[in-house]
């Protein structure tokens, strides 16, 4: 049996994200329900649908407004670029206000909306636009208290804009206990969206569901979206899966004695980086070495601060021998600086993912990432979120934590901390009356990694990573340590002097002993020449006595 696999027609919306969680967009050629309560962007939503598709799809449109004029509607959205006198100009674009007076309308069984329907043909005709957008529906319908004939009136709307063949977006206000005030039109709507505007800790959210959507699945979670000087960008994802591809590539940390504590000599590319420690370990300052070493490879890097301004943590870097300031200049290096209280954790996501798009980079750098408040499992959702999102898109990320005084992991620590593919530990250690730098390396997936305490100092030419020093205490830093070298210097010098001098008490007596031996050599030699004396004396007498014999006995005879 075959199967039918062609998919529903979609018209995008331009909007960034809200095409990816729809899958293409709205419904083409069926009416939308925009829903939601007062300033959470309705307006702003379907005016963005239709300047999208003027601009972008070469489909006119018609803005049909019941509240506010087509001038009002021009200067609220000029600050994002939309130029609608232009488009009106250029036959792309309707606004067409239409004034409804409450006296004028009569509720009677004669009353339809014929001439809504002939003003809204004529603008559709005039244009040949595909794309409508009716802001609001609660103010056509407001004179009208019979349900049944409200129901009637809004399915025959909505079934007139499917017979023009037009994508049609209409908002609606929300209502007590349902999504809009009568309680219906989400019914009869193809595709149902509501926006949410929420306060939480005097900190304001907005978010996004796609509540019904027929005939294609869409995303059903929540998404945060941000309006802003760039238009609307929700941010899509819940959840990127555990697809993301890998590499075997490292990037240097920017500090060579740090690189060598990894049997790789860095980072895996498209990793995630935990960088964590007390206040005044330096957590900035080696994710600066970070980014200065990536800026150095050619490599773009965006820079997240929560805490410090961009020009203070230049500044601060140029004491220690990195500047920054020349990658700023370069376009390799952009940061983006707001106060956590700025948003909410999801808004600062909706941003942090619209910037991500725009300046693509390859490095990112978010500091710190504990400046997030609000409940941990929100906090872990939405670091979870971004993680996904740079693995998705082979983004090596590094992350600052600010650890607790007590240096002990709480639950958010330790959730963190399985999202992280390497953990750089920085602690300080107090003995002999001063406070040293030390660091370790607490994970490494996927290589193998020094398991030595190494102490580091920030110095004016940047990071230096001391080599270990193991006592017989354990491992000794700072002046200790220093004390310790000089003492075992000493003990080595006092030994070699020793060994010295036994090498020439040795030489001595070897040289007395050579002497004696000398002697001796001597002693015998005369001992020999004298014995041969004796000898050769002997063996003369023993001739002339033998002489003499033979000449007496010549005598006598």
């Amino acid at each position: 049996m075959a199967t039918d696999l062609r998919q529903l027609p979609k018209t995008p919306t331009g909007i960034v994200g809200f095409d990816q969680i729809t899958g293409g967009g709205v419904p083409t050629g069926r009416p939308t329900l925009l829903c939601g309560a007062a300033g959470c962007g309705k307006t702003l939503f379907a005016m963005t649908f239709l300047v999208c598709g003027a601009q972008k799809n070469d489909e006119p449109g018609v803005f049909m407004s019941f509240e506010e004029h087509a001038g009002d509607l021009s200067a609220n959205v000029a600050s994002l670029g939309y130029d609608l006198d232009g488009l009106i100009a250029e036959n792309r674009l309707v606004i067409d206000h239409v004034q409804l007076d409450r006296s004028q309308i009569e509720e009677t069984g004669d009353y339809d909306l014929e001439g809504l329907f002939v003003r809204l043909d004529y603008a559709i005709t005039r244009i040949g636009a595909k794309r409508v957008v009716l802001d609001t529906i609660e103010t056509l319908f407001s004179s009208f208290t019979d349900a049944g004939m409200l129901r009637a009136e809004l399915r025959r709307l909505f079934e007139w804009l499917k017979k023009r063949g037009v994508t049609a977006i209409i908002t609606g206000e929300r209502g007590e206990g349902q999504l809009t005030r009568y309680g219906i039109e989400e019914y009869i709507s193809d595709c149902v969206v509501l926006l949410d505007n929420r306060v939480v800790d005097q900190v304001t959210t907005r978010r996004l569901r796609v509540v019904k959507y027929r005939g294609s699945a869409h995303g059903t979670n929540e998404y945060p979206f941000l309006i802003d000087a760039q238009g609307i960008s929700v941010f899509p994802v819940t959840s990127a899966g555990l697809d993301h591809q890998t590499s075997d590539r490292v990037v240097s940390s920017g500090v060579s004695q740090l690189d060598e504590m990894f049997d790789l000599r860095g980072y895996f590319r498209a990793s995630s980086i935990l960088i964590s420690g007390l206040a005044g370990t330096g957590k900035t300052t080696f994710a600066a070495s970070f980014i200065d070493a990536c800026c150095r490879a050619g490599e773009k890097c965006l820079y997240f601060v929560f805490e410090e301004s961009p020009k203070q943590i230049v500044r601060n870097m140029e004491s220690i021998g990195i500047r920054l300031g020349q990658h700023l200049a370069s376009g390799l290096l952009q940061f983006e600086a707001a106060r956590p209280s700025v948003y909410g954790v999801e808004m600062h996501l909706a941003k942090m993912h619209r910037d991500i798009s725009v300046f693509n980079p390859s490095i990112v750098l978010i500091d710190p990432i504990t400046a997030f408040r609000g409940p941990a499992t929100e906090v872990n959702s939405i670091l979870l979120r971004l993680i996904d999102l740079l693995k998705s898109h082979g983004i090596t990320a590094l992350f600052t934590s600010l650890s607790s005084i007590d240096e002990t992991m709480n639950e958010s620590d330790h959730a963190i901390s399985s999202l992280m593919d390497a953990w750089v530990s920085l602690s300080n250690t107090t003995s002999n009356g001063e406070r040293n730098r030390i660091l370790y390396v607490l994970k490494a997936r996927g290589m193998g990694h020094s398991n030595q305490l190494r102490e580091y100092q920030i110095t004016s030419q940047g990071i230096k990573v001391v080599p270990a020093y193991i006592g017989a205490a354990g491992v000794l830093t700072g002046s200790a340590r220093v004390t310790q070298e000089a003492s075992e210097r000493e003990d080595l010098a006092a030994a070699k002097q020793e060994a010295e001098l036994r090498v020439r008490v040795l030489a001595r007596s070897r040289q007395v002993v050579e002497r004696q031996i000398e002697d001796m050599r001597a002693g015998l030699d005369d001992a020999d020449k004298e014995a041969l004396g004796l000898t050769t004396q002997r063996i003369l007498q023993q001739s002339v006595v033998a002489s003499d014999r033979s000449v007496m006995a010549k005598r006598r005879s």
